[in-house]
């Protein structure tokens, strides 16, 4: 009875710390980092690829970031794709509703509609949860439709949210992790995956990211200097004017 009643208490502080959302993490991702950029595009591949898309993303724009065409052709292509062709999925969106009840999403821009933070901590919050149709939830996402890609990699996790309130009222809730079966890798490991994916997300959804921020760089420099021209011969023009 205790228990119930306990149980009763606590329900609208729960509620509201749902509401709160998951505390997201920094995503150490790092656009100049060409060997990350060459694992997160062997990770989409091999563990994304097969459902989600990334319709504006070309094969051979993989380059722009040190593979070679032979890389590309050996490793992240199937035989039937073309160097010239986007990243498209062969799961239909209609096929992909009856599986997961919504069509997986393109990834294309998921890095600039969610943020990067977002998608590292996603990635690394998928939990075992009985009660969904995929045996699995997301402490970042509720209810999600998604199963966890990379289980294999990261092993299953089981997650308890407990609610606490103290005499003001005020919310907090506790995460407790638990590690139900190994992975393939360990923690550390699969952050690094994780972090691998992340940058290359982050890349596709604007490959001349880097290029538009050198360029911006240059152009103040720039007008920085004009500034200093036009202020010297504003002073000329003016000097024997009182």
């Amino acid at each position: 009875m205790k228990k119930a009643l306990l149980g009763l208490l606590f329900a609208p502080v729960a509620a509201l710390a749902a509401e709160a959302g998951y505390r997201l993490d920094r995503s150490p991702h790092d656009a100049r980092d060409l060997v990350s950029l060459q694992a997160g595009a062997r990770t989409f591949v091999n563990y994304c690829l097969n459902c989600h898309g990334a319709q504006f993303m070309r094969y051979n724009r993989l380059a722009d970031f040190g593979l070679t065409e032979a890389q590309i052709r050996d490793n992240l292509m199937f035989p039937v794709d073309k160097m010239g062709e986007t990243m498209r999925v062969a799961l239909g969106a209609k096929e992909g509703k009856e599986w997961f009840g919504v069509p997986p999403p393109d990834l294309s821009v998921i890095a600039r509609s969610r943020s990067a933070d977002w998608l590292y901590t996603y990635l690394r919050t998928f939990y075992r949860d009985p009660k969904t149709a995929t045996g699995w939830n997301n402490a970042v996402f509720a209810n999600v439709a998604m199963p966890h890609a990379l289980w294999t990699l990261q092993g299953e996790r089981g997650l308890e949210v407990v609610p606490h309130a103290d005499k003001a009222g005020h919310v907090s809730v506790e995460y407790k992790w638990t590690q139900l079966a190994p992975g393939t890798q360990s923690t550390v490991q699969y952050d690094a995956t994780v972090r691998d994916l992340v940058n290359f997300l982050v890349y596709i959804g604007e490959p001349a990211a880097q290029s538009r921020k050198l360029i911006g760089i240059v152009a103040l420099l720039v007008l920085g200097v004009l500034f200093v021209l036009a202020y010297a011969l504003k002073k000329e023009y003016w000097k024997d004017i009182k």
